[in-house]
């Protein structure tokens, strides 16, 4: 191109291709590399594109990426104000405002997404070739979506061959060509071919039901039901089928499959409880019920269902099951600025089948020099993901946990085991309405076990191999087979045999209860001390690391030099340069008294082990992050007023400073990751939110990708 192209013009053929998945992955790419996303749609259907919700797939994504520009900003003009203008005045005067439009968002973006027009009811005369056109005057490369649902293997080579064609035959710079929503069968075939014929890389994407699948909130909005029962989780559920009650209940039960919406009529309290009741078991977990003929079940049988399956949803609609069932075939799923689980889905889909390492290069973005909070999620997200490891969640049956891992499933982060009784697991889980993965699926998707520990043909091993290891303390093994049933000590022995490549614990469980048997059983690493912990504290604009704030209450000079040299080890780990600052409340020589001269004792030490690392102390933190305090008070330092590493000489001060800059900076607070051990557990916070758990799940799975030294010692 004759410049450098900021912008990805997601474009088609047709309508049907199930363009969204692809907008949204290719939205989470930009956002990897740039802080300043923008998106923004050319035309629209709404007289008012200011409207708030206009176009749901906007709105999706300006509120995950956090698109800092006003709504109205992001869309060009209306289909019907594009048709008046393009009448009026015609085409160039037409596409000279909608350039004007995208300049105005680009000017304030480091890169631009660009949603086509859809091929929906859109009267426009060769929609392909208006998008060509736009694309080339945005300067943006154009990504071209060909569905394959439906099609044989020939038919998508050709379709996509013929619209890499159209689209360079009219001057546009492919980035690459997607044939979207394939059938599975005829994916390597489709790919193999169209690799060998064009010039830009192809990616072929299999359909994926859940995307295309309506949700229950989708399905009350169609038929203007009336909800009765049901949360905000509930109607977010995807709905696989449809079966319509009429049978008596014992051939009713047979017929109810997961994710299936029950349509009965309003009177039939025993398929209503009953469905409930299958739902509540968690076989087969359903995704609510529809009540036809506008009746209403009376206040005892609707206070039995609330308690039957809290938040699973129950509606009315007024007319009968034939009418409801007519408005509801034709329904197609789409994702929303509500639809969290069918974006990760997406994503995950989008990351699973497309080289994103590959069209990031193509696109050649020079990745911002500002870390925000989000590029650090998604380069933990994406590290984990490319060298995929399997995780031990003990706390099986927490929601959050559940929730969390759903998420990790979904976006292929990482293999699980959630550890707890089966049946509770899953019953906790179809309660929550969550879908988790069946341990037989693709080998290319991640996966998912249940293990009991009380139940599991490793308890006998685990608790000869734990007995061993605590014989210098008494234990016996009639001892050891009781305390290996407790999850924590079970999945750290996982972790130990190498049956998990790590272990995130501490939703409901407390530090000491997750970390004494890493203690017990995993121990230190060689050349390290202690085990200490960090968080990665993500600012607006840069990531420092915290060390230590949850484990080593007052460490001495030896174990807080270990504490730096684990942390500047940590950093640099996950991509953070490390300049270690020992912290103090004095600055090199102004200070005396024992808690300085700990501290810079603890500097000599570093210095003596470590002369690679960059370290200064004692400083104190204004002098370590400002550079123009620290041109005062430390001039000529390397590491004064640019670091990275911020060492607290003692817990109270490091965890009450990492919680004062969270809450009053805003900074988000990533750990405590903790170091210093042969393989990676962490601990996670009681209060922790599902992003933590998944962000800490990444981690770990990181840390796991780099052996431990001596982890078979």
């Amino acid at each position: 191109m004759s410049r450098v192209a900021r912008s990805v013009y997601v474009t088609g053929i047709d309508r049907g291709d199930g363009r969204q998945a692809v907008e949204l992955g290719v939205m989470e790419l930009l956002a990897r590399q740039v802080d300043a996303v923008g998106v923004f749609r050319p035309l629209v259907h709404a007289d008012d594109p200011a409207e708030k919700g206009t176009d749901h797939v906007v709105e999706l994504l300006r509120a995950r990426y956090r698109v800092d520009l006003p709504a109205e900003d992001l869309y060009g003009l209306s289909y019907e104000e594009a048709a008046a203008l393009q009448a009026a005045q015609g085409q160039d005067e037409l596409v000279s405002v909608l350039v004007d439009r995208f300049r105005a968002v680009e000017r304030r973006c480091q890169a631009v997404l660009v949603l086509g027009t859809d091929f929906a009811g859109t009267n426009i005369p060769d929609e392909l070739a208006f998008n060509a056109r736009l694309a080339n005057e945005f300067g943006a490369w154009v990504l071209p979506v060909v569905g394959g649902q439906g099609e044989d293997a020939q038919a998508v080579v050709a379709e996509v061959r013929n619209a890499h064609r159209a689209y360079t035959d009219l001057g546009c710079s492919a980035l690459a060509m997607i044939a979207n929503r394939v059938a599975p069968a005829a994916k390597q075939r489709i790919q193999r071919t169209l690799t060998e014929k064009l010039p830009v890389p192809v990616y072929v994407i299999p359909e994926e039901p859940s995307l295309s699948a309506p949700t229950v909130a989708q399905l009350v909005d169609a038929t203007g039901a009336e909800v009765l029962l049901g949360d905000a989780a509930g109607l977010a559920r995807d709905v696989r089928s449809f079966v319509f009650g009429g049978a008596m209940l014992p051939t009713f039960l047979d017929a109810l499959t997961e994710g299936a919406l029950v349509v009965t009529p309003g009177d039939r309290a025993d398929l209503l409880i009953g469905a409930l009741a299958a739902h509540a078991a968690g076989a087969p977990p359903i995704a609510g019920v529809l009540l036809t003929l506008g009746q209403h079940p009376g206040p005892n049988v609707m206070a039995l269902a609330a308690r039957l399956a809290p938040g699973t949803p129950v509606a009315v609609v007024p007319e009968g099951s034939w009418l409801t069932a007519a408005a509801l075939t034709h329904l197609e799923g789409r994702i929303g600025p509500d639809s969290h689980r069918k974006a990760e889905t997406a994503l995950g889909l989008f990351e699973l089948h497309v080289d994103t390492a590959e069209l990031t290069k193509r696109i050649e973005l020079s990745p911002s020099e500002r870390v925000t909070p989000m590029m650090f999620e998604h380069a933990l997200l994406e590290r984990a993901r490319a060298q995929r490891r399997h995780i031990v969640l003990p706390e099986g049956t927490e929601e959050r946990v559940l929730r969390a891992a759903e998420v990790l499933l979904r976006r292929n982060i990482c293999d699980l085991t959630l550890l707890g009784e089966r049946d509770a697991v899953q019953r906790r889980a179809a309660s929550l309405g969550l879908e988790l993965p069946h341990p037989e699926e693709a080998a290319d998707r991640a996966r998912l076990r249940i293990v009991d520990p009380a139940t599991s043909p490793l308890r006998e091993s685990f608790a000869e191999l734990y007995a061993r290891a605590r014989a210098h303390k008494g234990m016996t093994l009639e001892r050891a087979l009781d305390v290996v049933t407790d999850v924590s000590y079970f999945g750290t022995l996982m972790v130990q045999e190498g049956i998990a490549d790590g272990m995130v614990s501490g939703a409901v469980h407390s530090t000491a209860a997750t970390i004494r048997p890493a203690f017990e059983v995993i121990r230190t690493a060689p050349g390290a001390a202690i085990v200490s912990s960090v968080f990665f504290m993500c600012l607006a604009d840069r990531v420092l690391v915290y060390g230590d704030c949850a484990v080593n209450p007052d460490p001495d000079a030896q174990q807080l030099a270990d504490i730096a040299v684990q942390s500047a080890e940590t950093a640099a780990q996950f991509g953070v340069e490390p300049r270690v600052a020992m912290l103090s409340y004095s600055t090199g020589t102004s200070g005396s008294g024992a808690d300085v001269d700990k501290v810079r004792e603890a500097t000599e030490l570093v210095r003596r082990a470590r002369p690679d690392i960059l370290v200064e102390g004692p400083i104190q933190y204004d002098a370590a992050v400002d550079p123009h305090v620290a041109a005062t008070k430390l001039p000529g330092s390397s590491v004064a007023g640019r670091a990275t590493v911020l060492v607290f000489p003692d817990l109270n001060t490091g965890n009450n400073t990492y919680k004062a800059v969270q809450r009053s900076a805003g900074a988000v607070a990533v750990g405590p990751v903790l170091q210093g051990l042969r393989k990676p557990v962490n601990d996670l916070s009681r209060g922790a939110l599902v992003e933590d758990i998944v962000n800490t799940v990444a981690i770990t799975a990181i840390q796991s990708q780099r052996p431990a030294e001596g982890a078979e010692q």
